[in-house]
């Protein structure tokens, strides 16, 4: 597969929100580039769909498809860069670069003992009051323009301990290895839990180049939306042609 000209640029989500989560990126990256943004399953317009690896790479792939021009950038925030790199594994031909938001850390080992706790915590609280909490944080933190298609698409709260279960104990730097592409690893300054093991995956692939978002935390296209797109652009626009 050929690739000229701008790439298009897929974006996939982080836990519990949806394609709504990009929408600050799509305004503003869809002018020059072709672009979507996915629900991942068991989130948003999927929300019934069991949560599982596989239908998740082919989520994916078919957003690259329905985009054409060749191989994509494909942009994945917490679970969803967790996700993107199983996808850079499966279907290298249909990726032209990679960006990992929040998602620079191992999942392996004593680190993930909290999240699993976390992760079987959450089902036993009523979806009402996670709704109300997330709502009520969203609209605190940030402008109303930047979260609104998140919030007004929901949570995923009832994919959450399969999805973390799939990701937890799974992935290090050595993922690394699979992705066949240049790779941008885009932290918030502030994520300390998530960019914990930024050097580690960068020094594991040969065209990894770590840039942080000044001030920013795990939600970094959250806190500095137009920093986080400009980032994205400019690496957008320096992949080479693949082929």
């Amino acid at each position: 597969m050929t690739s000229a000209g701008p790439p298009p640029i897929v974006f996939v989500h982080g836990t519990r929100f949806s394609a709504g989560q990009w929408s600050p990126q799509l305004g503003a990256l869809g002018t020059e580039f072709p672009a979507a943004a996915v629900d991942l399953p068991g989130h948003g317009s999927r929300s019934a769909q069991p949560w599982s690896p596989d239908a998740a790479t082919e989520i994916i792939a078919a957003a690259v498809d329905s985009l054409g021009h060749g191989p994509a950038l494909v942009v994945g925030h917490s679970l969803g860069g967790y996700t993107a790199l199983e996808f850079a594994r499966c279907r290298p031909e249909l990726l032209r670069g990679l960006v990992l938001a929040g998602a620079s850390a191992s999942t392996r080992g004593a680190w993930a003992t909290p999240y699993r706790w976390a992760a079987g915590l959450v089902p036993r609280l009523p979806t009402e009051r996670l709704t109300q909490w997330n709502d009520r944080l969203l609209r605190r933190r940030y402008p109303a323009d930047v979260v609104a298609a998140t919030i007004s698409a929901g949570y995923a709260f009832h994919t959450l301990p399969a999805a973390w279960g799939d990701v937890l104990g799974r992935f290090d730097a050595g993922a690394m290895r699979h992705v066949d592409a240049p790779v941008l690893i885009l932290n918030g300054e502030k994520d300390t839990v998530f960019r914990s093991g930024e050097r580690e995956f960068a020094r594991a692939h040969p065209n990894a180049r770590v840039e942080l978002i000044p001030r920013a935390g795990h939600l970094a296209n959250f806190d500095d939306p137009d920093a986080f797109t400009s980032a994205v652009r400019r690496f957008a626009r320096q992949l080479p042609v693949r082929g």
